[in-house]
């Protein structure tokens, strides 16, 4: 990556993104983030310039700097990308650990986030601004959207497919060629057997929907 990179975000993974871009000897330009009580403290000398929607600073995506959108809440990751689509017309950066092993035969998207030791197997489909955390396994032929997070040391096996949205928990196991619905919940811990719906929140061994 020849530009700098602006990580829009200042908590969660974004510093976890930092010491992915310093790694690969990718200079970040500073964070954008909206808690206003960040504005002007630096994290490891990197500054938090102002707000996301600050067009003095967006106004340097694209041209002079790249993006990357490190905001763990999935409404608001969501926002930020189609604002970066809209007004910048550009498409948020990966981060990639250096440890992170991805198949020659993966396919991967834009804006990711894969962190150490995450692993993706061949043919394995990864969308775009997915958040993968450490230890991930994401294995042959399996498939996930766009926006879906998986939580560290999870092991998604092959053929599973997860939704757009989705969210699956810490140390989850999926079993082979089950479908995990948009915006579904995944409980840390949990071992998936059988197909959730869209929308529905599991948790357990064997998971089973949680009555609300």
């Amino acid at each position: 990556m020849d530009k700098p990179v602006i990580i829009l975000g200042a908590k969660g993974i974004a510093q976890a993104a930092l010491e992915i871009f310093n790694s690969n000897e990718v200079i970040t330009y500073g964070f954008l983030e909206e808690d206003a009580t960040m504005h002007g403290t630096e994290i490891n000398e990197v500054s938090v310039l102002g707000n996301p929607e600050d067009e003095g600073f967006l106004k340097l995506i694209g041209k002079k700097c790249e993006a990357f959108v490190a905001v763990d809440d999935n409404k608001y990751r969501q926002f930020l990308v189609k604002m970066l689509n809209d007004n910048r017309k550009v498409q948020p950066v990966n981060a990639i650990h250096q440890s992170a092993y991805i198949s020659t035969n993966a396919a991967i998207g834009h804006g990711n986030f894969i962190n150490a030791r995450v692993t993706i197997g061949t043919a394995a489909q990864v969308g775009s601004h997915c958040i993968l955390h450490s230890g991930a396994i994401i294995e042959h032929q399996a498939e996930l959207a766009d926006f879906v997070q998986v939580g560290a040391g999870s092991f998604i096996n092959s053929n599973v497919k997860i939704g757009k949205g989705a969210f699956i928990g810490s140390g989850v196991t999926i079993v082979s060629g089950v479908t995990i619905g948009k915006n579904a919940r995944v409980g840390a811990g949990s071992v998936v057997i059988s197909d959730v719906q869209d929308g529905e929140t599991v948790f357990g061994n064997p998971a089973a929907p949680i009555k609300k």
